[in-house]
């Protein structure tokens, strides 16, 4: 036995050395780390698991947005960007475990059968989907599938007693980028983007096209939660604001040469008015986007500022359909303020916690809060006033967060899915009613109001699902309860997104804002060319920053 031990030993090392020699040095001590546990450990191991493993360690010790996913979450990951997916064509939320279809898709698999808004999917093939309290993730793995295949489902329509069976043929459905994109006022265009993928900029353009023949002579650009996305899809969407050989960003690392994107000048929107809408949680290419316009004097940027990704990771692929993102660049405006928020290597849980870290600092709602380091003070490349590095891209105009509102009753009528049920048992019982009653989005807008008897259903729907009534704190929520709920009526009703968008914009303030802007043409100009003089100040005052 020992002689035999003695031999996958020798014979073991003799292979760690012949593998050794045939790759670089600094990798010996991995391969060979690998190669000793998968030959020679006391227990099996699974080898593609340490593998994967290893490769997980290696990144968690650089930067914040090196990643591994494997096959499976890859695919996932990549489907939202690439514009479209193969399923069923429809948008649904779950009513008291029921599959509940708020609309179909246009021209989609669905629509074509005829399923319609308001029906139940009560089993999908032979599994029963309702009632059962299956999560999302798994229903959606049944619907959705590989183009040309086929689904029977079975769907409970009002109050009709029997099922209705329905053979679907999936088919490639189309993911969109654009939330909402109408005329706020005469001249005013609003237009909403919540990802750059494949497609944005095609639909970017499609909606500034229909919305110039609307009467648009100046946009809002709201690029608020938008958490990015293709940089192409940015550098395009660039192209159509900017002048011919003007700097878009630029790529630069230690190992990575410096690479620049320039716009053609082939743009059809170069002298159009623009605000271009952003938060705190609008990053990557919506940084690049809104970096750009800012930095040649292009747009007026409002909001708060953005969250700071400016790491550009290289895709590896492996054979198995995984991928390793590994960060090669960073991505700088083109006045040269890196997107990228400070990190320390292997430190990932502070780095996820400063968007937490601004809000206990009061970034959120302070402006005197916020911080500039004078030593990261830039200017503008065509009027050359002054904007501010340091990770992310500090808007011209600061917009607190408004949660006066907001309470902790709101709050838990949310978690629960209170706000979302009661929206869809209304439309519901009411559906007909309404499209007779208010035949657009805007007249609905315009005269649809929620009854105190509405309301009083509502707060007994919360009661009967443990959130308890809270009068003084309804009270302070009321009005953001009531636009809430008629925005999601509205987007069910007429199984229209961007309907939920033109109800609710009632009170974003951060659209408030840019209008104001817009409206007061010495402001715009002077934000232009002068830049925000309380951010002069306010540098001054902390002596440069931390």
């Amino acid at each position: 036995m020992k002689k035999i031990i003695l031999m996958a030993a020798l014979a073991a090392a003799t292979m760690l050395v012949a593998v050794a020699d045939r790759i670089p040095k600094n990798l010996n001590k991995l391969l060979n780390a690998e190669f000793a546990i998968n030959s020679l450990y006391v227990d099996s191991v699974n080898e593609d698991k340490l593998v994967e493993d290893a490769i997980v360690g290696m990144l968690e010790k650089l930067d914040p947005h090196s990643t591994y996913t494997d096959a499976k979450e890859t695919k996932e990951l990549e489907e939202p960007l690439q514009g479209e997916f193969s399923g069923i064509g429809i948008q649904f939320n779950m009513k008291q475990d029921t599959l509940y279809v708020i609309q179909t898709i246009p021209g989609g698999p669905s629509e074509r059968v005829g399923i319609l808004a308001g029906d139940r999917i009560i089993i999908v093939n032979d599994s029963l989907i309702a009632g059962v309290k299956m999560k999302n993730t798994d229903i959606m793995k049944r619907l959705r599938g590989k183009k040309g295949t086929k689904v029977t489902v079975q769907v409970k329509r009002g109050n009709a007693k029997d099922l209705i069976t329905f053979r679907i043929t999936r088919d490639k459905i189309p993911l969109h980028s654009i939330d909402a994109a109408y005329m706020v006022d005469e001249q005013t265009a609003y237009l909403r983007i919540s990802r750059f993928g494949a497609k944005t900029h095609d639909e970017m353009m499609e909606a500034l096209d229909r919305l110039r023949g609307e009467g648009m002579k100046r946009l809002i650009m709201d690029l608020s939660d938008n958490g990015g996305g293709y940089l192409n899809a940015a550098i395009d969407m660039c192209n159509e604001f900017l002048d011919r050989n003007q700097l878009i960003v630029y790529t630069e690392g230690i190992k990575s040469p410096r690479n620049e994107a320039t716009a053609r000048g082939n743009g059809r929107y170069k002298d159009l008015p623009m605000v271009v809408v952003v938060n705190q949680y609008s990053a990557s290419a919506a940084e690049i986007f809104s970096g750009a316009m800012q930095d040649w004097d292009r747009a007026v940027l409002v909001g708060r500022r953005t969250f700071g990704k400016g790491l550009v990771q290289r895709p590896f692929r492996f054979d198995d359909g995984s991928m390793m993102r590994l960060t090669v660049a960073r991505y700088y405006t083109p006045s040269g303020r890196c997107i990228q928020k400070p990190y320390v290597k292997g430190k990932k849980d502070a780095y996820e916690e400063d968007l937490l870290d601004r809000y206990k600092n009061g970034e959120y709602y302070n402006l005197d809060s916020i911080h500039f380091n004078d030593s990261l003070r830039y200017t503008t490349l065509k009027n050359a006033r002054p904007i501010y590095g340091g990770g992310g891209i500090m808007p011209d105009v600061f917009v607190p967060v408004d949660t006066s509102e907001y309470s902790t009753y709101y709050r838990d009528l949310m978690a629960k899915g209170i706000i979302n049920q009661f929206a869809v048992d209304y439309v519901d019982a009411h559906r007909a009613d309404l499209k007779r009653e208010y035949a657009t989005v805007a007249d609905f807008d315009a005269r649809f109001q929620l009854t105190d008897d509405d309301m009083k259903r509502f707060v007994e729907m919360g009661e009967r699902d443990k959130v308890k009534f809270d009068e003084e704190k309804f009270k302070t929520s009321e009005n953001l309860l009531r636009l809430v709920l008629k925005g999601l009526i509205a987007r069910d009703v007429y199984a229209d997104a961007s309907a939920y968008t033109v109800v609710v914009n009632h009170r974003n303030h951060d659209l408030e804002a840019a209008l104001q802007v817009l409206n007061d043409s010495q402001r715009f100009q002077s934000l232009l060319h002068d830049g925000n003089p309380d951010y002069e100040r306010l540098a001054s005052r902390h002596g440069g920053g931390e």
